[in-house]
């Protein structure tokens, strides 16, 4: 952007606007260079985005190598690149993309990333290239010519090689933001992705699907698409959006054309070709029929990529059939390897049913299996990478050989040195049981990482896998609400009143038995998805119908909701006996919003000394009950002094990082050697002590990539990831957090203050501390008069509806530094969202619950005495001299 002070222009009072050419509808395609001191420079990988110029790269489906780009536009793509880096002086990797109009061949640089990025980790993973460890090694002083390259020797001769395809798919939440519109362009919507690797684009394509873990395991018969007229599919297929695949299939099964396609998305003719076959030899399988589908295209429909829990469900024949006619016929896949550059002797592994050898060797040593997460998304974040790479590193220091399997290029635990073994497969069964039997381990870890593996482990340890740890019976048990709840009662253990309505009639008996306001779920659905706070009949009603449609086959579960209830979890150890409880965390927001939207404490602050010994009492029963080798995380409130069970997780959860930093206990490593037969006797110094400081994790929202979004919080998760803030007291621990997860907020300033009546009994305190910091208030009308009226001075503001100027000029012209709102709720004429999106357009920090208003006040106060920063490892060197100083005493 063109700086303006110098024209006697004030720039920051102004907004700037960059304004280029518009390229929609022209092919993007991406280059990754290095370049070192003595300006040697090679290109890493060539990345084709298959959608075309208009869809945020982060969105765009995308292949490597580049599969219809003429290798004369790829070294004209090179060459200004190798001028582009040399020009700014870059040392590392550049991520470089073009934009190129297929009808008069011009090519437009249209962004320029001199360092690593999403597009860096892609890269990196598909071409066995580690640009960050590289880029590391330039930065400190070392060139191309002196890292060996296992091919030619040295990196200056890098070229890129390899004999397979790498696709990249976005993984995308829709499903989370009701007001949202799926809807793709220029604003990255996605919350993940996923990576995938096989012998030809087919196979990878339809590998990439299956990695998503959205419930399809292949191309056809998505939602209701199959049963649309081709009018009607090339509608839907007019604006780019995440089903747009999905929706092409069905459109050639229907006798779309491929000119057509690609006139109405821009996607290349060769891609949509490449669909069409498939297609094609769908259609041509379907015709056979299961029994008469002859040996020779089983096998064509492997190597196409068709997965086992496809052909099952358009044959309409169960997974297993298939997977044993398939052993007989076909066999396994067979394995090659992706080698690694920049090291010595290192690989990484994939799998491909096209005809060859397996390449891949296996070794006699003990082995432990550890199933990763997947793609990042809502409920499953980095967090559960993070147990997986400490379970690997924990298994390799005993001597055992760690087999990591995931499909996500953005994590750790695909990077080629975190395990002795990476597979880059999906986590589905038939791929997970054929590196199971490939490579024979002593036994699998499914607890670490989150649903994904979760999902899959009973049916994997039907055929034949060893799960180690907690037992998939366990897991199971606790989370069939029915159950849960049948042996909290045998445990003595106190409970909300609930059901399980399998009719709508059923569940308006148990509604109104238990009294509104009731939290409502359904039972099919595992990981805390379309929960719900249901205040009458009427919302009732519509949710049983429109959200779940309850009926005996999709039961719905129903507890009494705990208003204005305190809630805090507990992450512990257990050996199947004994148990260590290590961490108690206080939500800091009440209970009904999701437990990973939640900013929460270490120590907790306001939880009396007979609930905490309550909560370990019964974290320990439960433990013991349901035979916990590993982690446990229950979750707890605390209503009318009174403490309830909501839910316990036999496995790893999201805090489990959190709990680690902050008490320095490796939670992570000591459950995988409880796996293995350790016990917790065998770790004397396993002792909670308590912390001389406080640590605050919150959560990180996508809201600025959906601002029709309201950003109100609510029992279903919307939180993409989380940060976590460290200090001596719980307000510059809050405050830090804020800030890290791009909150800053205000020392000073005015403060909009508009509350919803039933929070104005809280108000007074939080208006009182705010003046007393100096800050202005300013109110809406009846939040006005409730102040005044407790003699706390506020300046009266206008809601949009009651004239100029209002909250939204406030907003829009900088008048308004931190905003706390409350929504006024379905009762109120006006709506008052605009306020909070509003606040999200223009970076205006907010809070929309009294609990957290309170801990922002505390958090700006505690900011205003200033503190000097530690280090994580000094604030763990506070706790052992206060844990020595105890031993001394």
């Amino acid at each position: 952007m063109r700086t303006l002070s110098r024209r006697g222009i004030n720039a920051s009072l102004i907004h700037q606007v960059l304004i280029e050419e518009a390229v929609i509808g022209w092919e993007e395609l991406e280059l990754e260079v290095v370049r070192d001191e003595k300006n040697q420079k090679i290109t890493v990988c060539f990345i084709e985005n298959i959608d075309a110029m208009g869809v945020h790269t982060g969105d765009s489906f995308c292949v490597a190598p580049m599969l219809t780009v003429p290798e004369k536009l790829q070294k004209r793509m090179q060459e200004l690149s190798y001028r582009i880096v040399e020009a700014i002086g870059v040392v590392g990797g550049t991520n470089i993309q073009f934009a190129h109009n297929l009808e008069d061949d011009r090519l437009v640089a249209i962004e320029i990333n001199p360092r690593t990025s999403r597009s860096s980790a892609l890269a990196s993973k598909a071409t066995g290239f580690p640009i960050a460890r590289v880029s590391t090694k330039l930065a400190a002083g070392l060139t191309l010519d002196e890292i060996p390259y296992w091919r030619k020797g040295t990196l200056e001769k890098y070229e890129p090689w390899g004999e397979y395809v790498v696709i990249k798919f976005a993984r995308w939440a829709f499903e989370k933001f009701r007001q949202a519109k799926d809807v793709l362009g220029t604003q990255m919507k996605a919350v993940g992705e996923v990576m995938s690797i096989a012998r030809s684009f087919k196979e990878a394509f339809q590998k990439s699907i299956r990695s998503l873990e959205i419930g399809r395991y292949g191309l056809g018969f998505a939602k209701d698409f199959n049963s649309l007229s081709l009018e009607e599919l090339k509608a839907r297929l007019a604006f780019p959006t995440s089903e747009r695949v999905f929706l092409i299939y069905e459109a050639l099964r229907k006798g779309a054309s491929v000119e057509e396609l690609h006139e109405i998305t821009h996607i290349g003719k060769w891609f949509i070709s490449e669909m069409k076959e498939l297609v094609e030899f769908e259609n041509r399988m379907l015709a056979q029929g299961w029994k008469k589908l002859s040996d020779v295209d089983l096998r064509r429909a492997k190597e196409r990529g068709f997965a086992d829990r496809y052909l099952a469900k358009i044959f309409q024949v169960k997974e297993s059939e298939v997977r044993s006619r398939r052993k007989k016929a076909v066999g396994n896949a067979r394995f090659e390897p992706v080698p690694v550059s920049g090291v010595e002797n290192a690989a990484y592994y994939y799998s491909t049913y096209s005809p060859g050898k397996d390449l891949v060797p296996v070794s006699s040593k003990k082995k432990v299996l550890i199933l990763g997460g997947g793609p990042n998304r809502i409920g499953q974040g980095i967090e559960f990478d993070y147990t997986c790479v400490h379970a690997a590193f924990a298994l390799r220091d005993e001597g055992f050989e760690t087999i990591m399997i995931n499909c996500n290029p953005e994590t750790v635990s695909t990077d080629y040195d975190t395990s002795d073994k990476l597979y880059f497969e999906p986590l589905t069964v038939e791929d997970v049981l054929t590196i199971w039997e490939k490579e024979k381990p002593f036994g699998a870890i499914v607890q670490f990482g989150g649903q994904t593996p979760l999902n899959i482990s009973a049916e994997l340890e039907a055929n034949g896998m060893k799960i180690l740890g907690t037992s998939t019976r366990s897991i199971a048990f606790a989370e069939d609400r029915e159950m849960f709840r049948q042996k909290m009662i045998q445990l003595g253990i106190r409970q909300t009143e609930g059901g399980t309505a399998f009719s709508l009639e059923e569940a308006m008996k148990i509604a109104e038995k238990i009294g509104y306001p009731v939290m409502v779920r359904p039972s099919f659905v595992l990981g805390g998805r379309g929960m719900e706070v249901i205040y009458d009949q009427g919302m009732l009603t519509k949710y049983a119908k429109e959200a779940i449609q309850v009926s005996p086959e999709y039961p719905m579960l129903i507890d009494r909701f705990l208003e204005n209830a305190l809630e805090c979890e507990v992450d512990a150890l257990s050996d199947g006996e004994d148990v260590f409880v290590a961490a108690v965390m206080e939500h800091i927001e009440h209970a009904g919003i999701h437990s990973g939207d939640s900013a929460c404490m270490i120590p907790p602050r306001s939880i009396k000394q007979e609930h905490l010994k309550v909560i370990e009492e019964w974290t320990k029963a439960i433990a013991r009950e349901l035979k916990v080798v590993g982690v446990i995380n229950i979750q707890f409130a605390i209503c009318n002094d009174l403490v309830y069970i909501l839910e316990a997780n036999p496995r790893a959860s999201r805090t489990v990082p959190v709990v680690s930093k902050t008490t320095g206990i490796p939670l992570a490593r000591i459950a995988t050697l409880l796996m293995l037969g350790k016990k917790l006797s065998d770790f004397p110094h396993l002792v909670r002590h308590k912390l001389p400081y406080v640590t605050v994790k919150e959560a990180v929202f996508p809201f600025n990539m959906f601002p029709e979004v309201d950003p109100v919080l609510g029992p279903e998760m919307r939180a993409t990831g989380e940060v976590m803030g460290i200090g001596s007291d719980f307000g510059i621990a809050f405050f830090k957090a804020q800030e890290s997860a791009g909150t800053k907020l205000p020392r000073n300033g005015n403060v909009l203050v508009t509350v919803a009546d039933k929070d104005k009994k809280d108000l007074f305190a939080i208006g009182s501390r705010l003046k007393q910091l100096g800050f202005k208030i300013l109110a809406t009308e009846n939040t006005h008069r409730f102040l005044k009226e407790k003699g706390v001075d506020t300046e009266l503001i206008k809601k949009v509806h009651e004239g100029r100027p209002n909250i939204a000029d406030g907003i829009k012209n900088k008048e308004i530094q931190l905003i706390i709102n409350t929504p006024v709720g379905r009762m109120s004429v006006y709506d008052d969202s605009y306020i909070r999106t509003l606040a999200i357009q223009y970076k205006i920090p907010y809070v929309t619950t009294m609990a957290a208003a309170r801990a922002t006040v505390d958090g700006i106060e505690s900011a205003k005495k200033e503190e000097l920063p530690k280090s994580l490892q000094e604030y763990h060197q506070l706790l052992k001299e206060q844990k020595a100083q105890k031993v001394g005493a």
